[in-house]
């Protein structure tokens, strides 16, 4: 794993030195503002350092869970690890406010006080009297095997696959040096999740109009709502003209939910029966910014309904930049989740987006379904209003709650 810090005048600038010396599977781990320094430090202008990882290729070889080891892990371990990702988090606050030496002492001290804490999580074995057992390499291999222990059932708890947390651990081994600090195998299983999911991909701004938006997925997942939020956005904060377009006619309280969120904000609306009516449409609405589509929800097994929604893709693929967005809940089992994606898998290229997060306490399926598809993520929504409850996904806060920590 390579980590590296670059410096701009803006965090875009940092992050294109990043990607041009790193490329572009370069990820943002940490972003910073650095005040100048020395005697005309006043008269320089404030610069911006990130930090950024990039995840080299190494061997892997097979993973099985790891043997429970002969001592035991406390009752209040899921209690003390949430405490160790908070401290995780004062870490990386510290490394913003602090500068210098200072930085570094206050760095320092939390990774201490984070060592301190896990190894309070793991019972030592006991030595019986006249046993000389204390054998330092040994004690250390055994916390590191109730370390990774805490860490695979601290995942299958939060719903990460076994398949996943057992290849995640795999890694964390090729990585990790014999005796390695219990904080350190923290920090690298931290920056090793957040890499896994790569840095988000919301929908992206374009010279050429108009960029036409489906979004596609099942029923009940939430698509309208989503795109009235997505539209809000695009028309209060960044001043773009939007269409609103709608081509679920199965359901007439779907077009007209639609209908409204279009005469709320004051953009154009139009239903559509046809791929002809879809090419009609950008035709008709070429002045627009974004184009957003409601498409149909449907089960997997209904061949005709997907069919009807390629074809839509498919009519506008070569007239205008296009983007493909896959809705799924968060509530959503894996294994359905799986038929879901299996069914959409010739449409190229889609981002993932997430709804419902405020109706779920487990966010393994975020890494379940990323992992699955390969698809990048784009955004999460918790909640019904709009246009509130969405944002672009953030990996290091669902990395921070996958591992154990509070929202």
């Amino acid at each position: 794993m390579i980590i590296k810090k670059y410096q701009g005048k803006t965090e875009q600038e940092a992050f294109n030195a990043a990607k041009k010396e790193l490329g572009e599977g370069v990820v943002l781990m940490n972003v910073r503002n650095v005040k100048s320094k020395g005697l005309f430090a006043f008269l320089k202008s404030p610069v911006v350092e990130v930090t950024v990882a990039l995840e080299e290729e190494t061997e892997k070889p097979s993973y099985s869970k790891p043997e429970t080891p002969k001592n035991t892990i406390d009752v209040s371990v899921a209690q003390n690890f949430t405490e160790a990702i908070a401290e995780v988090r004062k870490v990386e606050e510290n490394a913003r406010i602090n500068e210098g030496n200072n930085e570094k002492q206050a760095i320092e001290k939390q990774l201490d006080n984070i060592k301190k804490l896990i190894e309070e999580t793991i019972q030592k074995p006991e030595v019986k009297d006249g046993d000389e057992t204390g054998d330092v390499a040994e004690e250390a291999e055994t916390e590191s095997v109730a370390f990774m222990k805490l860490l695979y059932n601290t995942m299958i708890e939060n719903e990460v696959s076994e398949t996943y947390a057992n290849k995640l651990l795999d890694e964390m081994e090729t990585i990790n040096k014999p005796n390695v600090p219990i904080d350190h195998m923290l920090e690298n299983i931290y920056q090793k999740m957040i890499l896994k999911f790569g840095s988000p991909e919301p929908i992206a701004e374009s010279e050429k109009k108009p960029k036409v938006v489906f979004f596609i997925g099942p029923t009940g997942v939430g698509k309208t709502t989503t795109i009235a939020k997505i539209a809000s956005k695009f028309i209060v904060e960044s001043k773009k003209r939007v269409t609103l377009l709608t081509a679920d006619t199965y359901r007439i309280a779907a077009a007209e939910q639609l209908r409204t969120y279009a005469n709320i904000l004051d953009v154009p609306f139009r239903v559509i029966f046809s791929a002809e009516e879809m090419e009609c449409a950008v035709r008709d609405f070429r002045e627009s910014d974004y184009i957003l589509v409601d498409t149909t929800g449907h089960s997997w097994n209904n061949v005709a309904q997907k069919e009807a929604m390629m074809a839509l893709i498919s009519a506008v693929e070569g007239q205008c930049e296009m983007e493909v967005y896959l809705v799924v809940s968060a509530t959503t089992k894996y294994k359905d989740l799986i038929k879901i994606t299996d069914a959409y898998k010739e449409v190229e290229g889609y981002r993932l987006i997430f709804t419902k997060l405020d109706e779920t306490s487990s966010y393994g399926n975020l890494l379940n379904l990323h992992l699955h598809t390969g698809a990048s993520m784009s955004y999460v929504t918790d909640g019904q209003n709009v246009p509130d409850d969405i944002a672009v996904f953030n990996p290091q806060n669902t990395v921070k709650l996958l591992l154990g920590g509070k929202q």
